[in-house]
Formats: structure tokens, sequence, C-alpha cells
């Protein structure tokens, strides 16, 4: 007991001395309760647009002056009211307070759709109600399917704002009893089959791809503010495609949803999140850029992209890259963001047929309390849905379907909790590279390090307190601690370093100073 109080104080002033000149936020600083009005300048390690809000023309159209009624659908009236301000120039369309019954509908340029608040939509689980099918991306794969429950395709300034709650479809309903179940969807839907023949209607009682719930595609300048969303039937927003997107000061609340992220931006560029509050089913902020062969066909990127004044809460991840990477993933900064009850705190993932990767990804200002691992690479998966090639060896060849994740920052981290602090799967053939920590205070970590298949990582001026004391090392080379503060029960720190292309593993500066029987370990 005294050695526990006498490192829990020793933690608590170097959190001090850590923080001191750098301010990271708590959870009740940041979220959709925290949205200022203005946006403020974007500021990145990268060149960004300067954001503002849209404009759109002095109409507006109340569907309640349209005969709009409770206790009956009101799709074709939201959807003649958008069709008739895009075409005179554009408008809000207002859904005003009250609760509502929908089915899709699809946004046009230069509207603004709006649900007042205290207006409630509940979304129809029928599927005539998303009818004819529509062009989209799900899990990474272009098809012809119901698309979203609020779709767009190649239109410009448009919107979707107001403090209304918008809810999914029924949980017993015929989409989601509807819904494909016959593999990873690379082995149900052939990349070699044209397009426009990958239908999925639903018709008939036949499968269908679940529909996100607001998913633009192809589309410039989106804006989504305020809104709340509730019960998904799949991943909740969705930019497809997409040049200039605001996603500001939403609420997603998805927890016991299978596949129900929060946001993911889908081959997207110049992408400012902030202020929003996700609590999902699956991971909360993501990063994807399409799958496989298809993801390498269309290769487009995401890039761009600013994280800011989020709070996610639960969820598999709180930041995730991947696992969708054919595009690439390049130019992501988050900051002044706390994961708060999350799963992994900032997660990347891929597997060996996906293609692409990641690169220039930055995080700075974070606060995590996980549930998981606080830094989580798991570039392998499982047999379960890439067969062999989740073995790590044999060492595969390198293909144009080999990904890799390098040039990764992480400055300014508090992690108040966590089942493991650094864990790293990597694929033998790319490894991780390239991984730089800084400023990091760890405190109640279950266990230590683990690095497979990595390359170039850099530990400066970390502290992490953990009950284990292991760093495991696998094939990992040119590692540097340096000024890495180790506290656990024992005392000390032991690494156990495996692989003929381990090597170059330094500790400088740090406390213990090196670990237990070290030079034997690096002589074996």
């Amino acid at each position: 007991m005294k050695l526990k109080f006498v490192l829990s104080l020793a933690l608590c002033s170097l959190i001090l001395s850590c923080t001191q000149a750098v301010s990271i936020p708590t959870k009740d600083q940041v979220g959709a309760s925290m949205l200022p009005e203005e946006i403020k300048p974007v500021k990145a390690p990268f060149a960004m647009p300067q954001f503002i809000k849209p404009v759109f023309r002095d109409a507006e159209i109340n569907i309640a002056d349209r005969g709009a009624r409770a206790d009956e659908k009101i799709t074709v009236i939201v959807q003649a009211a958008i069709d008739e301000l895009s075409a005179r120039g554009g408008g809000k369309v207002i859904v005003p307070q009250g609760s509502w019954q929908s089915g899709r509908i699809i946004l046009k340029s230069n509207v603004n759709l709006h649900f007042a608040e205290g207006a409630e939509v509940y979304f129809s689980g029928e599927v005539e109600d998303y009818q004819p099918a529509v062009f989209t991306r799900n899990e990474g794969v272009e098809m012809m399917s119901l698309g979203a429950l609020i779709y767009a395709y190649k239109q410009d300034n448009i919107a979707v704002t107001g403090n209304g709650k918008l809810t999914g479809p029924p949980m017993d309903c015929a989409i989601r009893k509807q819904v494909l179940k016959s593999g990873v969807i690379e082995n149900v839907i052939s990349a070699h089959t044209p397009v426009e023949d990958r239908v999925y209607t639903g018709l008939g009682g036949t499968p269908v791809l679940l529909p996100m719930f607001i998913s633009p595609t192809s589309c410039t300048n989106v804006y989504i503010e305020g809104v709340t969303l509730e019960r998904t039937a799949f991943w909740n927003v969705v930019p497809v495609y997409c040049d200039g997107v605001i996603i500001r000061g939403i609420t997603v609340n998805s927890v016991g949803i299978p596949r129900g992220d929060g946001i993911d931006v889908e081959s997207s560029r110049n992408v400012l999140i902030e202020y929003s509050t996700l609590n999902c089913g699956d991971d909360c902020f993501t990063m994807k850029a399409g799958r496989c062969e298809d993801g390498m066909r269309v290769n487009k990127p995401t890039e761009n992209v600013v994280v800011r004044y989020c709070l996610a809460k639960k969820g598999h991840g709180g930041i995730t890259c991947g696992s969708e990477t054919a595009g690439m993933i390049r130019n992501l900064y988050v900051h002044d963001c706390v994961f708060d009850e999350t799963g992994s705190g900032i997660r990347f993932k891929t597997r060996r047929n996906r293609g692409g990767g990641g690169e220039n990804i930055t995080y700075e200002r974070i606060r995590m309390n996980l549930s998981g691992n606080a830094f989580n690479w798991d570039m392998l998966g499982s047999r379960m849905y890439v067969g062999k090639l989740a073995d790590r060896l044999p060492v595969r060849e390198l293909t144009p379907l080999t990904p890799s994740y390098k040039n990764i920052t992480a400055k300014d981290i508090i992690i108040e909790r966590a089942s493991q602090f650094i864990k790293v799967t990597g694929i033998p053939e790319t490894p991780l590279t390239n991984l730089y920590l800084e400023n990091v205070v760890a405190e109640n970590c279950e266990r230590l390090i683990q690095l497979r298949d990595a390359d170039q990582i850099i530990l400066k001026n970390v502290q992490i307190s953990s009950k284990e004391n292991s760093i495991n090392v696998l094939d990992g080379r040119n590692i540097l601690f340096e000024k890495v503060t180790f506290s656990n029960p024992e005392g000390k720190i032991v690494c156990n370093v495996e692989g003929e292309l381990s090597r170059n593993i330094r500790f400088e500066k740090c406390s213990p100073e090196k670990p237990e029987n070290w030079e034997a370990a690096v002589l074996k």
C-alpha cells in the first residue's frame, strides 16, 4: 500500500510538470454541449482551407404549411419542398417541432434541411421507403442499394442543421432482417463486376446492404450541425467522395448497434469535425478510404482532415484509421479531444489485402480514460475475416494490396486508464514505421508495451504507471526510449526481444536506467 501511494504521488507530480505549459481538455470542455456559434480558424500541420458557415437564399418552406401530419409519412412533402427550393436557387426546408415519420430524404443543391428544436423524426424500416436503389459505398465497396436515410449525390452547398432528434429504423424492421449475411463484403461482391450490376434493392425479400443515416456522396460544401442521431441501422454520418465538409455539434447514440460507427470519413478531403459527442456501438471518429481491389480501383484518399474539441464516449475506438485503407488516409490532425470510457483510444486497423494505408497523422492534447489499449495497431486481423492472411508468417511478397502505416506523431497526451499502453501488431513485410510519442503521461495501465514488426519508434519524455513490467519486442528495430519513467509494483522493467530483425533498441536517461539483465538480453 505504501509503494502504491508513493507511485501515485510521483505520477501526480509528473502530470503537473508535463501539462503546466500545455492545456489538455477535460470531458466537460469538449463535445456538442460546448459548441460555439462561430467556426474558429483551423491550424494544422498541413495546408487546409478556412472553413466558414454556408449561406443560403432567404427562402423557407415549413412542411407544416404544406400539409404535413404526424400520423402520415412526411417523405413526399419534404422531398417536394427540397426539390422546389433547389430549383428556385435554394433556401431552408423546416421540419418543425413535433413527432414525424419519414422514408429516405434526398438533399439537393443550395438547400438547408433544418430540424427545429423539439422535432423528432422516426425513419421507416420498410424497404419500399428507400427505393429506387441509389449509388452508394458500403464498407468501402461501391454498389447500388438503399444508400442512406438522408442522402445526396453530386450536389453542392447542402446542409442538415437544427437541434432536432432523428431516430433510425425499428430494431425488428424488414431492412434489418434482410441484411446481407454472407461473410466479408469483398468475398460477396466481386471487384470485377460492373458497379451498375451490383444491385441490392431488397424488394421481394432479397438481401440489402444496411443504409447509413446521413451520407452525402460525391458532394461539395457539405454542412452538418446540431442534430442528434439515434438507433442507426449502420454507420451514422458518412461523407463519401466529398470535398469541403463541416460536421459540428452533433450527438450520436448507437450503443448496442453492431457496426454502429459514429462519423466515418470515406475517401473525402478538406474535412472539419468539431464539438461533437459520439456514443457508439462501434468506432467513434473513423477515417476510411475504400476496401481491397474495389477501393484500389477507385483510388481516392481521405486527406486533409481536422478533428478537434470532440468527445468520444462508449465505442470500440476513440479515433480510428481503417480498416478500409485502399486509397490512403493522409494528413489527419486530431487535437484537444477527450475519449471517456471508450475501448481503444488511438486505433489503427488494416489487413494484408486492404491496400493503401495511412501516413502523416498527428495527435495533440488528447485525454483518454479507456477500457482498452491507449495506442493500438491491428494490421493482421483474424482468420475469421481474411483467412491465412491473418497469420504473421510466412512473410509475403509485396503487392499493390499490401498496406502500411507510417509517419505518426502523438504529443501532449494524458491516459488516465488503459488495459495496455502501446500494442503494435504490424505486418512483417510492411512494419509500422516512424512513430513518435512525446510528452505522454499514462496512469493505471494493466500492461506496458508490445512492438511486433515495428521500425523507427521513439518514445520521449513519457511516464507510464503499470501493473506489469514487460516490454515485448518481436522484429522491432531502431527503437529509442528517451527520458521514459516506468513505475510498477516491482520497481523494474523487463524487455523481451525476439526475432532476427530486432536491433538498435536503446534506453537513454530512463528510470529505471535500463531493463533487468539488459546486456545479456541484447547479446543473446
